[in-house]
């Protein structure tokens, strides 16, 4: 797949091709936006946009974190 698909000119977007919902927090473990906010992108102004994008910092810290992965196997 190329990664031309994944760009826009036109729009600054905050994906990273990392494309998964939180089940709790509601949010992509890759861009921190909500589902809707991903869906309504490119229909959004551009200071809508500018808005979400301060929000993601804060949304990143309050994701819960990662449950085992090879860490957690090292340590057994």
């Amino acid at each position: 797949m190329s990664d031309d698909l994944w760009k826009r000119d036109d729009i600054e977007s905050p994906c990273v091709q990392v494309c998964l919902i939180h089940p709790d927090a509601g949010i992509c473990l890759g861009c921190h936006r909500t589902g809707e906010e991903i869906t309504l992108w490119g229909q959004m102004t551009p200071a809508e946009r500018d808005r979400i994008m301060a929000e993601l910092p804060d949304r990143k810290s309050r994701l819960p974190g990662r449950r085992g992965g090879r860490r957690a196997r090292m340590r057994r």
